[in-house]
């Protein structure tokens, strides 16, 4: 496949980031050819590989890390929360070093070329109350409550990074019922003890 071959392909897509699957699709070739004609790419300067599977169009606009997400869990959803969904909703203002996921996947560290991500795993019965950010079709996000109550739950299971925050903003939108009515639905009575406790920290410094 020569080189405005794979390029058309490419565009056709029309995303900056797409993965050797979904083009090898698109283009009917082998994965092992698509694989060969990508790499090629590379070495010109015109895609960048982000990781395993996944890449990207060489573009004057950064990419954003939050879109690489989507196709880092092309078998499960997965959705920005904990530190990372606090911060894009300006209730912690100290960026992370890493991007926070919650997923029903293990627990693991990705390192890609667009930032490393956290992934944590969250029980089939809590993985819940996420959508779109700003009803875009870029990547998951928490809603602020459930992004709160996600990191106490995981305090809860020992990861005590978690437990202590830099100092918490919360708009008046940000609705502490709602955050409880979360706590209600963790599965585990001593994990749902432990975070309505810190729930109850939280909101009494909140009130000051």
């Amino acid at each position: 496949m020569g080189k405005k071959s794979i390029l058309y392909f490419i565009k056709k897509i029309n995303r900056p980031i797409f993965t050797t699957a979904e083009l090898s699709a698109i283009s009917e070739k082998s994965l092992s050819t698509t694989t060969q004609s990508l790499n090629y790419l590379q070495k010109q300067g015109v895609i960048l590989k982000i990781y395993q599977g996944i890449w990207a169009e060489v573009i004057n606009k950064p990419l954003s890390p939050y879109s690489i997400i989507p196709f880092l869990f092309p078998r499960h959803q997965a959705y920005l929360s904990f530190i990372s969904a606090l911060h894009l909703y300006d209730i912690i203002e100290q960026i992370p070093q890493v991007t926070t996921i919650a997923s029903i996947t293990h627990t693991r560290t990705i390192i890609t070329k667009l930032g490393t991500f956290s992934v944590h795993q969250i029980t089939p019965g809590f993985f819940d109350g996420f959508g779109w950010y700003k009803d875009k079709s870029d990547f998951l996000i928490a809603e602020p409550e459930k992004a709160l109550i996600d990191c106490l739950y995981l305090a809860g299971h020992k990861k005590k990074q978690f437990a202590n925050f830099p100092e918490l903003h919360f708009p008046k939108t940000f609705s502490f019922k709602k955050a409880k009515a979360w706590i209600e639905r963790i599965p585990s009575p001593k994990i749902r003890s432990y975070t309505q406790q810190k729930l109850k920290i939280i909101k009494h410094q909140a009130d000051k």
